[in-house]
């Protein structure tokens, strides 16, 4: 495994973005510095430390499903986004795992539901990094095309047809979703779709000989830009078949690195074995802090204030896009979240080795190339006229800035 994986590209548009201070990065997902909580959590933090037994217990060993404050809290959360409509059953605290980031526990139910060889079902296009976890798992990928509400149920089906008629169908253990302004596309699946794709993948676990899981991702669930939110699919019919990954770094702070899945057993002892053997539990610290942000109510006016932000800078690069940007660049107007979806003139390439990413490169900005974002899936060629572009972490004068630069160099590469 060690020899098949490769350098993530997510980590070098990092490293540049850190290494060249003048190069204005709208590549890496960064979320805004401005309204890190630094008040918040020095307040949350001297309470904390202000009692010695609750602070002792904070420095000390936890347990590998996480504190069970924060594992309830979590889970009336995510009930309550749910507007309370889903089986009560499936908000249990005792189906919730914390972890170091939704990233780990993308990669731990991975790790405990696919053997080498197995198929990915993924959305095209989908979040690169989860391609990366892919790839160290020798996984292959079929990739379903995207409508603007989501997969397109048809091709979800004709491909699970396809397999079962290849007999590769009990190769498939799941349907990757990055249901919230998903990442790169900023797309926002409905709930009719996710009850559709429920019903397609309970229709062919017969032939699989295995149930054959959604896995939500919801990282930008917080980030909408108005407050009311599609439900999850923990509240379709055959929500018990819904592996539901959930994050407080994008919400809250990054650095914080708290993650979290309600899970459905058998796979929820399987993660916690395999949980186990990475860490032993997510760290009792942040946990701690956590669960007093939430308690104290100071979360939900935090995450207001950050909707607030991202829809201002949304239209702050939306407006430097419309002025610089030639004609024939277009794009996907998000709702939430942290990024753009551009595409450009299909002549035009925008790959990591193209003329384009080279020039941008050179005049000192960044974006995630498109192509990175499709997975190798043999039955279609990847698009390469896409790109990536993010207003979370940037400043709105390198925002607008850095669209400008970006601009010229299309109009450039163009001419």
């Amino acid at each position: 495994m060690g020899r098949r994986m490769t350098d993530p590209p997510v980590s070098w548009l990092m490293s540049l973005a850190l290494a060249r201070p003048q190069v204005i990065s709208l590549a890496a997902g960064f979320t805004d510095n401005v309204t890190l909580p630094v008040e918040l959590s020095r307040q949350v933090l001297h309470e904390l430390f202000s009692e010695t037994t609750s602070a002792r217990a904070a420095l000390q060993y936890g347990t590998t499903p996480g504190d069970l404050g924060l594992r309830t809290l979590t889970a009336k959360r995510i009930q309550v986004l749910d507007n309370n409509r889903g089986d009560a059953a499936l908000y249990d605290p005792a189906r919730t795992v914390m972890t170091h980031g939704s990233q780990q526990l993308l990669y731990l139910l991975t790790e405990c539901l696919c053997d080498e060889g197995d198929i990915l079902l993924v959305e095209d296009p989908t979040y690169f990094v989860f391609l990366g976890i892919a790839q160290s798992r020798n996984l292959r990928c079929r990739a379903v095309k995207m409508e603007k509400d989501g997969v397109n149920l048809g091709q979800l089906k004709k491909i699970l047809e396809e397999l079962k008629l290849s007999g590769e169908l009990p190769r498939v253990k799941m349907l990757y979703l990055i249901t919230y302004h998903q990442n790169p596309s900023g797309i926002t699946t409905s709930f009719e779709k996710k009850t559709g794709a429920l019903e397609i993948l309970r229709s062919y676990e017969h032939d699989a000989g295995h149930p054959i899981y959604l896995l939500e991702d919801s990282a930008y669930r917080e980030l909408g830009f108005k407050e009311q939110q599609p439900e999850s699919g923990l509240v379709a019919s055959g929500g018990e078949r819904v592996l539901y990954a959930g994050t407080y770094s994008k919400p809250f702070a990054t650095g914080a690195r708290i993650g979290f899945g309600l899970l459905p057993e058998p796979l929820m002892t399987s993660v916690l074995h395999a949980k186990t053997n990475h860490d032993f539990g997510t760290a009792n610290f942040l946990q701690a802090m956590m669960y007093r942000v939430l308690k104290s109510g100071l979360y939900v006016e935090h995450v207001k204030k950050l909707r607030q932000r991202y829809e201002f800078k949304a239209n702050v690069m939306l407006e430097a896009m419309k002025q610089h940007f030639p004609k024939g660049v277009e794009w996907i107007e998000p709702a939430g979240g942290l990024y753009y979806w551009v595409s450009v003139p299909h002549s035009m390439s925008t790959g990591m080795k193209s003329k384009l990413f080279k020039a941008a490169l050179d005049a000192d900005v960044i974006y995630v190339p498109g192509d990175l974002c499709y997975a190798d899936d043999p039955t279609r060629r990847k698009p390469n006229y896409e790109m990536r572009l993010s207003f979370g972490g940037a400043s709105e004068e390198n925002i607008r800035e850095g669209i400008r630069r970006l601009g010229e160099v299309l109009r450039a590469q163009l001419a």
